[in-house]
């Protein structure tokens, strides 16, 4: 549509996850009007982040340097590992405030159809660190979807001979929400995940 600089930019944008054509587009005209100092500082924040950034080479968190600082922390219990997809969910649960263990990032769920196996995951490696025997529980926070209950049930099948506790996170309806709006799935997953009160 466009032609030279700006086209490959809008590409370019374009490959990147949840942009599509027009929000390419749009970001693509934003950054032609903004100020040079404002592009040049997207433009270090890009190079910094694909050269001081890596896996943390216990949890494979993102990190810059060889641990993350949730595995460099000492306050943090070895005892519970929480299982999660990807490193943005560790944000997310760090978030809550709640948990004081040690994370491991698969690195993405099991899917057939996209010719994800547990081969593709960092299963191995979650498994070498259970191996040392200091794990007592397991917390699989996987997606509650298709994928994500296929890699929990994979994982608490593969855990369990090993005498570790394995709970998967409760799922069920948001608070504030309104029964007449939850699905059937949702629903029954709530009345499955009830407690005392």
């Amino acid at each position: 549509m466009y032609e030279g600089a700006i086209q490959d930019l809008i590409d370019e944008l374009g490959r990147l996850p949840g942009v599509g054509p027009k929000s390419a587009q749009r970001i693509a005209f934003h950054i032609l009007s903004a100020d040079p100092a404002d592009v040049n500082r997207l433009a270090t924040a890009l190079r910094r982040v694909k050269e001081l950034v890596r896996f943390c080479t216990t949890c494979f968190n993102v990190a810059e340097s060889e641990q993350c600082r949730i595995c460099r922390d000492p306050r943090r219990t070895n005892e519970v590992v929480c299982v999660v997809e990807e490193p943005k969910d560790v944000a997310v649960i760090e978030r809550t405030g709640e948990f004081r263990g040690r994370y491991h990032v698969l690195g993405g769920a099991i899917n057939p159809l996209e010719g994800i196996g547990p081969d593709n995951l960092r299963i191995r490696e979650l498994m070498a660190r259970l191996g040392t025997g200091e794990v007592r529980e397991l917390i699989l926070a996987t997606d509650p979807n298709t994928e994500g209950e296929a890699t929990a049930t994979y994982l608490a099948l593969m855990v369990k001979p090993m005498g570790i506790a394995v709970t998967r996170l409760a799922s069920g309806l948001p608070v504030g929400g309104d029964l007449e709006y939850a699905d059937e799935i949702t629903l029954g997953r709530a009345f499955e995940g009830r407690r005392a009160v």
